[in-house]
C-alpha cells in the first residue's frame, strides 16, 4: 500500500490549479479536453470533488441512484478559483472526520472510503495538468503522485467499462503490454525494484494487470518518466511523442490508447 498522503495531495493539486487560473481569461479553449474552456475544467473538477465528498460522508454501501449534489456554482466565470478552493477545503475537511479505511462501496478495485481520495487526487492532478497546457504551460508532476498514479489508473480501468465502454474492447489472446518508468529511484537502476514496472495482459476475456512479476518480454512496451506515462494513460501526451521510448507491437499500443480512456 502506498504511504502517499492523497488528503493532502488533492489539496495541494488544487492549489496549484487555483494558482494557474488566477487572471486567466476564463474563455481560454483546454486542447485536452476538446469543446472545453477553463470554466469549464474547473466547473468539472469542482464538481467532482464536492459529489466525491458527499459520497465519503455518506458512506455509501451501494452504487449511488443520483449525482445530484449541490454544487453552490458561482455567478458567474470570475468567481470559479475562489468555488473549487472551497471545493478542495470541504474535502479536506470530509478526510479528517472520515475513516479512510472503512468500507465503502466504490466502483474500482479497492472497496474502501480511501479509494474516492485516490480516486479525488488524480482527477485534480490531471485537469491541473490540462489548464497548464492551455496556458502554454509545461506541467510539472511529482514522480512518485505520478507513479501511484499509473498504479491507480490500470489497477482501477478493468471496472470502469460501465462509464468507458471502449474498454469492452481491451482484449486479446494472451497479448502483453509494458509500462517502465525510467525515473525510478532503486538503488540497482531497476525500475521495477522502483516500484515502476507495470505489465498488463490482455485475454480473451477481459485484461488486467499481472501479479506475477517481470516476466518474458512483452508484445508491446513503453518506457519513460513516470510522468509522461500517467499523461499517456490519461490521452495527454501521444503516443509519437519523442518524450516515450516505444517498442514492440505499435498496433497494440495504438489500439489499447484508443480504447482505454476516461
Amino acid at each position: 500500500m502506498t504511504t502517499i498522503d492523497h488528503g493532502a495531495a488533492v489539496a495541494a493539486e488544487t492549489a496549484r490549479l487555483v494558482a494557474a487560473l488566477q487572471d486567466a481569461d476564463p474563455t481560454t479553449p483546454v486542447p485536452t479536453c476538446p469543446g472545453w474552456t477553463l470554466t469549464d475544467l474547473t466547473r468539472h473538477t469542482g464538481s467532482v470533488q464536492r459529489w466525491f465528498t458527499v459520497l465519503l460522508r455518506q458512506r455509501i454501501q451501494q452504487p449511488p441512484r443520483s449525482r445530484e449534489v449541490d454544487l453552490r456554482l458561482p455567478a458567474g466565470p470570475d468567481g470559479y478559483p475562489a468555488w473549487l478552493a472551497e471545493a478542495a477545503a470541504e474535502a479536506g475537511a470530509a478526510f479528517a472526520e472520515t475513516d479512510l479505511d472503512a468500507p465503502m462501496w466504490a466502483w474500482g478495485a479497492d472497496q474502501h472510503a480511501r479509494f474516492w481520495v485516490r480516486r479525488m487526487l488524480f482527477e485534480t492532478l490531471v485537469h491541473r495538468a490540462d489548464a497548464e497546457l492551455a496556458l502554454g504551460r509545461t506541467p510539472v508532476l511529482d514522480p512518485e503522485l505520478a507513479t501511484d498514479g499509473v498504479s491507480e489508473f490500470l489497477t482501477n480501468l478493468p471496472f470502469a467499462a460501465f462509464f468507458a465502454p471502449g474498454i469492452a474492447e481491451l482484449r486479446g489472446a494472451d497479448r502483453t503490454i509494458r509500462f517502465t518508468r525510467t525515473d525510478g529511484n532503486a538503488t540497482d537502476g531497476n525500475a521495477t525494484a522502483a516500484g515502476g514496472d507495470w505489465l498488463i495482459r490482455l485475454r480473451p476475456d477481459g485484461f488486467g494487470l499481472d501479479a506475477d512479476g517481470p516476466g518474458p518480454e512483452a508484445d508491446a512496451t513503453v518506457r519513460a518518466s513516470a510522468a509522461d506515462l500517467l499523461l499517456l494513460l490519461y490521452g495527454r501526451l501521444d503516443l509519437a511523442s519523442a518524450r516515450l521510448d516505444v517498442h514492440g507491437d505499435e498496433e497494440l499500443l495504438a489500439h489499447w490508447c484508443a480504447n482505454s480512456a476516461f
